[in-house]
């Protein structure tokens, strides 16, 4: 093993600010190849080959953007100290400097400084090398830490709550703004909001309420695609966690990023009471408000309650005070934004443009026609969902 690979191997040892990148398996394995002793072949081989394996599986055979990638979106206790806007010590940036050079000595590790002095003829797999600054890329993203973020915020926009962690989606929906049409009033007024949210204004908390398939939940996660890029992620809960929803903010109110919490398809009957967790939310109290999170709520009741004749009757003195309060629980959202069915003017418009966007040549009479007709033998109705699968059945019989 030559001096450099001896030295560097030294070195990782001496990590502190990015240690938790030893749990990388890339970086893991690339470690465990700097120590391997080029006097056992078999072992020196074998850990030769897990690094590149490791390498392959994440989609790319650079070394250096991978490295790169790695240290820029490492969550560590310099970048949320940093992201705070609290004074450093001198002691932590030049460790931070010197760790971030070292992370640039590996990222111009070559399959010659591993091979070329061996006792092996046969094939070993190579991988590539780009040209990367990575103190320079890690201090200007320090500075742009509110736009990117740090940690499985910088690499994911979409999460959900499982066991009171965020967890990112893989897959999320790629819904564009521009792949929506109609409703572009109501849209308005959501983008709006979550710009002000983005620019550090006050942002309301809001519900968008109407009828099933007026693209209400597509606009959230339109939304959300749009702007991620200037720092918007979204976190998705269901109504049984609501409760927890003091805890996420907790979590999400010292990170610089802005969020959206997303509860879709929100409803109580009359004999829940969870609504009462929402309610102090909503409410602004405490705990349960941050000005780098706003609630966005989508739900096919105004009032959010089913509400039976019979939850009227009972021997409850203030049944009258408790109804008024679940049925008035809308109201505490500051904006509301009705999607409401469209009619037949607005839902053949929309069909008619998305038949546009796919590339369908064919008459605007007839589509109307052929879309109306969709309408009435599917059983839905008219609404922009109905519109996109009466396209998707055009595409499917061309």
């Amino acid at each position: 093993m030559s001096e450099k690979l001896k030295n560097l191997a030294l070195r990782r040892n001496a990590i502190v600010i990015f240690r938790g990148l030893g749990k990388d398996n890339v970086i893991s394995d690339l470690m465990y190849l700097l120590s391997a002793d080029t006097d056992n072949m078999n072992v020196f081989i074998e850990y030769y080959c897990d690094f590149v394996n490791s390498l392959y599986e994440n989609g790319s055979p650079d070394i250096s953007k991978y490295i790169l990638r790695a240290v820029l979106e490492n969550d560590n206790f310099y970048i949320r100290k940093s992201a705070k806007g609290e004074m450093i010590p001198n002691e932590m940036t030049e460790c931070l400097i010197n760790e971030l050079q070292f992370f640039q000595e590996l990222t111009e590790l070559t399959p010659d400084d591993f091979t070329e002095n061996i006792d092996y003829d046969g094939f070993l797999p190579s991988w590539k090398n780009s040209p990367v600054d990575i103190a320079g890329s890690y201090l200007e993203r320090l500075k742009l830490v509110h736009r990117y973020g740090y940690g499985k915020y910088a690499e994911y926009t979409m999460f959900i709550l499982e066991s009171y962690d965020t967890v990112p989606v893989k897959y999320p929906d790629k819904q564009k703004l521009s792949e929506l049409y109609g409703y572009e009033r109501e849209r308005q007024a959501v983008i709006d909001n979550t710009l002000a949210l983005l620019n550090g204004k006050k942002a309301q908390n809001v519900l968008l309420y109407g009828d099933a398939g007026t693209g209400k939940s597509s606009t959230v996660k339109a939304v959300v695609n749009e702007f991620a890029d200037r720092g918007l992620r979204l976190v998705e809960i269901t109504k049984e966690q609501l409760s927890d929803i003091p805890m996420l903010i907790d979590e999400l109110s010292e990170n610089p990023l802005k969020f959206i919490i997303f509860i879709d398809d929100l409803s109580f009957t009359a004999g829940e009471d969870c609504f009462g967790a929402l309610k102090a939310v909503l409410e602004g109290s405490v705990s349960a408000r941050s000005d780098n999170i706003a609630i966005y709520a989508t739900s096919n009741r105004r009032h959010l309650i089913k509400e039976n004749f019979s939850d009227r009757e009972g021997d409850d003195v203030h049944r009258n005070d408790t109804m008024q309060e679940m049925l008035s629980l809308s109201a505490r959202f500051g904006l509301r934004v009705n999607f409401s069915r469209p009619d037949k003017k607005n839902y053949t418009a929309i069909a008619i443009e998305l038949a546009k966007a796919h590339g369908i040549n064919m008459p605007d009479d007839e589509i109307i026609l052929k879309a109306e007709q969709f309408a009435i033998s599917s059983g839905n109705g008219r609404s922009p969902r109905t519109a996109k699968q009466f396209v998707n059945q055009l595409i499917m019989e061309m």
